[in-house]
Order: structure tokens, then sequence, then C-alpha cells
């Protein structure tokens, strides 16, 4: 009987705290439903916007910006330009948080943010406006929220959209100045085009691992994106946060160098980098700059006799999706992959088989499966003697389980199932010169699949 109103008395315990946690998603969500709501009211509202008229500044003013007011390049003069200046901040994310935040400190008179993700626990260790209370929020009103409290006299005007041919003139021809902190190429290139045609100057800036990159494109004459890069790069060379990762102070440094070069615009002050491309990097702690060529004459948006004088399908000219998530690659036949659930099925069984992870160690180090033999897959594609001999060890250890003549087992896994496609492919072609009789498949969505499908409990990353 003792031990009956103890398990009643656990479960009273488990519901209590059920309760409490469903209050805090309803409330949670109570939230997030009013802030999207006050988001659109304030979208339609702004469809189009007044320009800004301050004409003097107040006492407040003077004493809020009197640091910057006593510099000689700045002055009054220069700090009435800021006030009447908009800026429209293409992503508020590891660039777009620092840059919005020290334009708005600085006085810029209206500040556009746009962003179409919503904030999330894996954004806090550098998209610095947003905090752990604004999980779930947009992240253009995180933003808003955020510098509406640090400086209230600057309109903020967040927009949760997605950037797009269809969008992006209307948006970009209200504001003065357009800092581009976005983190994929069809974006890039979209956003360039139309701060052409729409006769806008183009603060640009980018960051990854420990290293950074910015310019100033489409002033004064000079150079645009696409006089740097005719042409997009493959889409498999390209890289992004969520794969390469970043140190999230790289961001943060360039996106106040990128604020720096929109307030000396904003201010009448010539940009340090025009026609100079900034390197940074972390790692050593140097900044490096590189002359850039002119204007090209014969660039298709910016040049004497131009090819694109509207906004075209920036996905399909990149081959990439306007994504800074993860790409999907599709490399495999649908027989060549198993799910994350027939693949447990396969544990569940007993059946002996090898487990291949193609990540870097450093992925490996955070996280992986018990079962699994790590070779990154740079390794296999280079099919080195040692690791091909580790392969051989370890294929020939299931055979001896298996105690038959059938092909051993072979499935590869990484973090989303795109570079374990192409280990599958390196292996098939293996198979009967360096290796044995396998079959090898590819285990689809990776271990993000198996986190969603069959352990909530596996880390993500």
């Amino acid at each position: 009987m003792l031990d009956m109103d103890d398990g009643i008395s656990e479960l009273k315990k488990q519901l209590v705290e059920k309760d409490k946690e469903i209050a805090a998603l309803k409330m949670k969500l109570d939230q997030i439903q009013e802030a999207n709501y006050l988001l659109s009211d304030l979208q339609d509202k702004v469809s189009t916007l007044t320009p800004l008229k301050n004409t003097s500044l107040t006492n407040d003013d003077i004493l809020r910006y009197s640091r910057q007011l006593l510099l000689p390049d700045l002055g009054v003069k220069g700090q009435m330009s800021l006030s009447n200046t908009s800026v429209l901040v293409v992503g508020c994310g590891g660039l777009g948080c620092p840059l919005a935040q020290y334009l708005a400190a600085a006085g810029i008179g209206r500040l556009g943010l746009l962003d179409c993700d919503e904030v999330e626990l894996s954004n806090l260790h550098r998209q610095v406006l947003h905090t752990e209370q604004t999980r779930g929020l947009a992240k253009a009103l995180s933003a808003a929220q955020a510098l509406g409290r640090l400086n209230s006299k600057v309109q903020c005007v967040p927009y949760h959209l997605q950037l797009s041919s269809e969008n992006a003139l209307q948006l970009i021809g209200q504001y003065d100045i357009v800092a581009d902190c976005s983190d994929n190429v069809p974006t890039r290139y979209l956003v360039n085009d139309a701060c052409v045609l729409s006769g806008k100057p183009l603060v640009s800036a980018s960051a990854l691992r420990m290293e950074g990159q910015l310019t100033v494109y489409n002033h004064e004459g000079g150079p645009c994106y696409r006089c740097l890069h005719p042409l997009p790069p493959p889409p498999e060379t390209v890289t992004n946060c969520s794969d390469g990762g970043v140190l999230g102070v790289v961001p943060g440094i360039m996106g106040c160098l990128q604020a720096l070069e929109v307030l000396k615009i904003a201010s009448g002050q010539r940009p340090s980098f025009r026609q100079h491309l900034l390197l940074f990097d972390g790692q050593d702690g140097r900044f490096r700059t590189i002359k850039l060529r002119a204007r090209r004459a014969e660039c298709a948006v910016c040049g004497d006799t131009p090819t694109v004088t509207q906004l075209q399908d920036y996905e399909a000219f990149c081959g990439s999706a306007a994504t800074d998530k993860c790409r999907r690659l599709n490399l495999l036949s649908a027989g060549q992959r198993f799910s994350v659930q027939e693949y447990k099925a396969i544990v569940d069984g007993g059946s002996p088989h090898l487990l291949l992870d193609v990540r870097p160690k450093v992925e490996v180090d955070i996280c992986h499966l018990s079962t699994s033999i790590n070779i990154p897959l740079l390794r296999i594609e280079e099919r080195k003697a040692d690791d091909v001999n580790l392969l051989k060890e370890k294929i020939n250890e299931v055979k001896q389980q298996m105690n038959t003549d059938s092909p051993v087992p072979v499935f590869v896994v990484c973090k989303l199932g795109n570079d374990s496609q192409r280990a599958v492919q390196i292996l098939e072609k293996m198979c009967g010169s360096e290796l044995e009789n396998i079959t090898v498949k590819d285990i689809s969505g990776g271990l993000m699949a198996w986190v969603d499908k069959i352990d909530p409990s596996f880390p993500q990353y």
C-alpha cells in the first residue's frame, strides 16, 4: 500500500509539472501571436514611408550624441544628416544585429529591419539583439523591440518577409542606404541588382568561421557586386554558417565595421571601402585591404549597355535556394537510401552491419552514435591507405559476425544526409577493388533526422 501511495504522489507531482509546462507554452504562444499581429499591422501601415524631416537637435539629442558631436568630421551638420537618413538592413542575424545596434545608437533616422526567420536558440551566440525570451518571435520584430529600448527616437520598421524579385525594388526604393547582411548567394545578387536599378549605395559584409569581408558597392561610380562576380559560384562550393560554423564575435566585428561605413556615407563622408575589399582574419588577428578594379563597362547590370534591366529569378540564376539553412542534396536513387526508421529497425533486429560516420572529427566530438566509426568525407575522397585498411578491418569484423557470403551492409551517416551521399558514391566505386563485396546505403536526413524521428534527446547542433 505504501508503494502505491508513493507512486500516486509521484504521478501527481509530474502532473503539476506538466500543467506548469502547458501554461508556459500557452503564454509563449499568446506572445508570439500578439507580436505577429503587431508586426503585420505595422507593415500594412508602412507600405509607403514618409520622408524624414528632422530640422534641429533637441537638448536630449545634444546630450545623447554629445561625444560624437565633438568630432570635427561629424559635428551638428553630420548628426542632422544621420537623423534624416534611412537604412534598410537585409538580414537581422550575426551581421545585422551589431550593425543595427550601432546605427540606432548613433541616431540614424529610420531603420528597416528585414528577415524572414524566427529567433532560435542556435542564433544567440552571435545575434546579440535577440534573447532567450524572444525565441520563436520574428527576428525583425525581436530586433525592432531591442532597438526601441536602446533609442526610442529611431523609427524601426520590421519586415518579416522574404526579399524577392517582386518586392525588392519597392522596399529598397524607400531607403537611402542598403546594408546587405544576408548569408546566401541569390540574395546577394538580388540586393545588388535592386540597388543598382534604384541608385542606392550598398554596404556589404560577410563572415564565416574565423574570417570576414567588407566592401561598398554602387557608390559614386564605384563597382557593383556583379562587376566582381559576373557569374555565381557552383552551389556545391558555397559554405554557410550552418555548414561551416562561425565564432560569434567575427560577424560582430564585421557588422560594426559595416555600421561605420554606413555612418560615413550617411553623414556625407567618403567611405573607406568604396573600391576596396577589407579582409579580416580572426585567427591571426589581421586586417588586409585589396584594391578592387573599377566598374566594368561590360557589367550586366551597371555597365554601359546593361542586359539586366529588371529583377530576375535569382535562385535559378545561382542554382541554389535563397536561404542560409543547410542545403539538401539529392545525389542517390531511392534504392541507395535508408530512412532513419528503417535503420533503427536494423539496429533493433541486431543485424550485423557497419555504421560509417563521415563528418569531420570536430562534429563527431560534439555527438555521435556509439556504434559508428569515423572517417571524414575528405579522407574518403583521398582514399588514403590507412583509412582503406581501417574500413577493410571493420568490414571483415562484420563479415565474421554474419558467417555468410552475403555482402556486408555498410550504412553511411552525416549531419543532414549530404556528405553521406557523396561518400556512398565513392565507396561504391571502391567495391571489388580496394574493398571487398559490400552494399552501401545512405541514411537519409542524417543525424538530425535521427533526432526528429527516433531520439529527441540526441544533441542538435
